[in-house]
Order: structure tokens, then C-alpha cells, then sequence
């Protein structure tokens, strides 16, 4: 009977592991009961939240003083955006000989291959085949309408940006072959089959009205060259063993993009009556000799 004892001052390895128990479960409820939880008889102070309403009159006063700080109110341009729809319309109808289906689609896509081929250079690409087209549906879309810099009597003319988002289905697929010269002309061909889709194009849009003391008053649309231009290509290279989606390949056709759009980002507007093209024209290569001397 002298052995039958459950505590000692000798305890067991599983005396010692209940007793650690225990006091980790003590030091716990003490923790929450005097840390976290509220006794049920003491009472709280709480601030009430009181959502500001147009009938507080503290919310009438931090409108005013915000009308009164804040810059001029932006211009909505959702107008412009319905005139920009409907040009790009007349552009496709155009494109397709004001045909529609498959008819439209198929003179479109001829055109494109002639102008490829024009544009291509015969000692290096062979014959472009254009297999497919997509002219988009959509439009691009400009918004937060500000004013750059106002002239307030400056001879400098007001400059507005815009941001402009322009998001499409337009793709094209074609075929080419790569000619290789070497040792002799057309040794041999590497034939190339791509598709280009475009993902996004987000761009400033710089609208400079005419200087007065111009010859030739024009109208100048720009876009900076810091646009972003998203585009989906795949690719497949070679005959019989193919690559598919090289990546330097991917990087060669936007950067050509990206090179025809820093080019042929500036359009110049010449006004009715204000002088004919060959002035403007004069004109505009006297401000990009100006421009290369300061460059």
C-alpha cells in the first residue's frame, strides 16, 4: 500500500509532463481572461462611427474647401470617343471595299499581302503569304482630358494631354522563308510561319494647336515614345525539325513596331486655307533640322 501514491518529491517522467501541462493551460486562461477578454459587469468606452452625410454640415464645408483647392474639373472626352469609333469604322469599311463577311475579310487580306510584299526586302524574305485577318471590333479610348501648359498670353500655344487605352482582337497570320545568300544566292530557305495579336497599346496623346506666327499653321497630334505596347506572337521556324515561339524572334517584331510608331507617331495637320502642303511640308523639316541640331 506504501507504493500507491501518484505525486512524489521525486516525480516520474509523466508526473513532470502532466504538471507542464497544467501550467501551460493555466498561464493561458490567465493571459485571456486579463489581456483580451472584458469582464461582462465593466462598462467600455467606444466612439461611434458616424459616417458623414450631405446633411452634416462639417461635409458641406470640406466640400467647399476641396472645390476650392483642387485643380479644374477634368473634361470628358466620351464624346470624342464616339466620333473615334465611327472614323476607325470608315477606315475598315474602307479597307475591306465597304464589303462585309467573308468577301470584306478577303480584300482586306490581299491588299495587306501586297503591301507586305512591297514593303519586304527580296533579298532577304521570300514571297508573304498572308493566310488570315483580324480587323478588331473596338476602338482606342481616350480619357482624363488636362491642360500641359497654358499660354495666358504666351506665344507658346496651349499644349492638352490625353491617355489614351486601345484594346483589340486585331491578328494577322502569315508565312515567309528566310533566304540565306551565302556561299551562293538563295543557298537555302528557312521557312517562318507567324501570328501577331495585339494585347494593349496605353499611350499619351499630345493635341498643339497652330502658333500664329507660323507660315504654314498646322495642327499637331503626337504620341511620346514611352507607350506601351503589349503583343501576343507565336511562331514556328524550320522545315522539318521546327522551333516554335523564339523568343528573340518575339522581341525582333516589336521592336520593329516600336520603331514605326516612335517614327510615324506625329501627324501634322495643315489648315484650310492657311497654306498648302509644300509649305507645311517645309516647314516641318525645318523644325526637325532645328530639333537634330539641339539633339
Amino acid at each position: 500500500m506504501g507504493n500507491n501514491y501518484i505525486f512524489s518529491l521525486t516525480p516520474t517522467f509523466t508526473q513532470g509532463l502532466v504538471l507542464g501541462q497544467l501550467s501551460i493551460l493555466v498561464l493561458l486562461a490567465l493571459v485571456l481572461k486579463y489581456l483580451f477578454f472584458i469582464p461582462p459587469e465593466s462598462e467600455t468606452e467606444t466612439v461611434p462611427f458616424h459616417p458623414l452625410s450631405k446633411s452634416n454640415p462639417s461635409w458641406h464645408q470640406d466640400v467647399e474647401e476641396d472645390h476650392t483647392n483642387s485643380a479644374p474639373e477634368k473634361e470628358s472626352v466620351h464624346w470624342f470617343n464616339i466620333l473615334a469609333r465611327q472614323v476607325v469604322d470608315v477606315y475598315r469599311a474602307r479597307l475591306q471595299d465597304n464589303l462585309t463577311g467573308y468577301e470584306g475579310i478577303e480584300v482586306a487580306r490581299r491588299k495587306i499581302e501586297d503591301h507586305a510584299n512591297e514593303l519586304r526586302p527580296r533579298g532577304f524574305l521570300d514571297h508573304i503569304t498572308v493566310h488570315s485577318l483580324d480587323l478588331g471590333i473596338s476602338a482606342p479610348r481616350l480619357s482624363n482630358a488636362r491642360v500641359v501648359n497654358d499660354s495666358d498670353g504666351d506665344s507658346a500655344p496651349t499644349t492638352i494631354e490625353f491617355d489614351m487605352s486601345y484594346t483589340d482582337t486585331i491578328s494577322v497570320s502569315l508565312s515567309t522563308s528566310y533566304l540565306f545568300n551565302y556561299p551562293m544566292s538563295s543557298f537555302a530557305r528557312l521557312p517562318v510561319s507567324l501570328t501577331i495579336s495585339l494585347s494593349l497599346f496605353e499611350s499619351k496623346v499630345t493635341l498643339v494647336p497652330p502658333s500664329p506666327a507660323s507660315a504654314a499653321p498646322v495642327f499637331t497630334i503626337s504620341l511620346p515614345q514611352d507607350f506601351t505596347l503589349n503583343l501576343t506572337t507565336t511562331s514556328l521556324m524550320g522545315s522539318r525539325a521546327m522551333l516554335r515561339d523564339v523568343p528573340k524572334l518575339h522581341e525582333l517584331i516589336e521592336y520593329q513596331v516600336r520603331k514605326v510608331l516612335a517614327l510615324r507617331g506625329t501627324w501634322k495637320i495643315v489648315l484650310p486655307g492657311m497654306g498648302g502642303l509644300a509649305t507645311a511640308q517645309h516647314e516641318v523639316e525645318k523644325e526637325q533640322a532645328a530639333s537634330d541640331e539641339q539633339g
